[in-house]
């Protein structure tokens, strides 16, 4: 089982071989906070895999909790809301992310644990690892790999595994 992927800016490395992937279009920082683009440093628990149904099948294999997304699945990123950096069924009154996208950078997402245990309103929501967009352009803070790199490392990961982002 895969315990560590580390992220060196514009490289992950899993198991010694380096992987291309894109992050937040600032860069990394220290001092997250919402809307800043930028990719937070740390070392951060992989929570869970969602995916896209239409799209991935079969089903990734890992040992993350697999969540199939549904058209009306989102991610509040409002700071003064109580749902702020959670999961949310839309429609939503509040700011959020769709996650049920027309391009496929979130057809496959592994939200990290940063800023959810506990919740610091403004410190940033929705850091997820997910698909690169074909052009590698930069995230709005996420990390973003190529989908088969993804697949093939989901198969390793678990409870255990986590991303360490750092400059």
């Amino acid at each position: 089982m895969l315990t560590e992927i580390q992220c060196n800016g514009k490289v992950v490395v899993i198991h010694g071989r380096e992987y291309a992937c894109a992050i937040g279009r600032a860069g990394l920082t220290g001092d997250k906070h919402e809307g800043d683009l930028a990719t937070p440093m740390g070392r951060f628990a992989l929570r869970a895999c969602y995916y896209r149904p239409d799209r991935i099948m079969p089903p990734p294999e890992t040992q993350l909790p697999l969540i199939p997304l549904a058209p009306n699945d989102g991610w509040c990123d409002d700071a003064t809301h109580e749902l702020y950096n959670k999961p949310v069924k839309l429609p939503f009154d509040a700011s959020h992310e769709k996650l049920w996208r027309d391009d496929h950078a979130y057809d496959l997402i592994v939200p990290l644990g940063y800023n959810d245990d506990p919740i610091a309103a403004g410190k940033g929501s929705a850091i997820f690892w997910h698909l690169a967009q074909p052009d590698w352009r930069g995230t709005e803070g996420c990390v973003a790999i190529e989908r088969d790199v993804m697949l093939d490392v989901l198969r390793q990961c678990g409870a255990n595994t986590w991303m360490k982002i750092q400059g």
